[in-house]
């Protein structure tokens, strides 16, 4: 029993991205596991699938396609590579709880807005907030200070 193999506009489904993403990648370097066809076609494994996963995480992480390219080069080397790969995703998971904390300032500020309006609604006007006192809130998001 053989491999499932894909198609591009089987893996683009598949990783819900337009068949133009897969090419670009493939063009620029990231995929060059991906077998082809002798008419050009690219066929793709569950591997190639699950890297194209990883390779898509990577990028939404703000990851360049340089070192994503990198990434993919370590992938060819196997196991000597075992190390870089490590240290790779401990930057990356460095990068994207700073980029969680940063969005929860965003989440705060709209949390705080939408509790702001509620209430003034509710009141039917926003000198409601005039008269008590603001909460403990951290403006930073909205350009303003304390």
């Amino acid at each position: 029993m053989g491999k499932k193999k894909y198609t591009i506009k089987d893996a683009a489904r598949i990783m819900g991205v337009p068949t133009s993403t897969i090419r670009y990648y493939d063009k620029e370097g990231l995929l060059p596991f991906v077998e082809r066809l002798a008419s050009g076609y690219r066929i793709f494994t569950e591997k190639d699938i699950a890297t194209l996963r990883i390779i898509d995480c990577l990028k939404k992480t703000g990851m360049s396609i340089k070192e994503i390219r990198q990434f993919s080069s370590w992938l060819e080397q196997g196991d000597s590579s075992l190390q870089q790969r490590y240290d790779m995703f401990l930057e990356r998971r460095r990068v994207v709880k700073q980029q969680m904390a940063e969005l929860q300032k965003i989440l705060d500020t709209v949390n705080y807005k939408c509790w702001y309006y509620e209430t003034a609604i509710a009141a039917g006007t926003e000198k409601i907030h005039q008269s008590k006192a603001q909460p403990n809130f951290d403006h930073s998001c909205l350009g303003k200070s304390k």
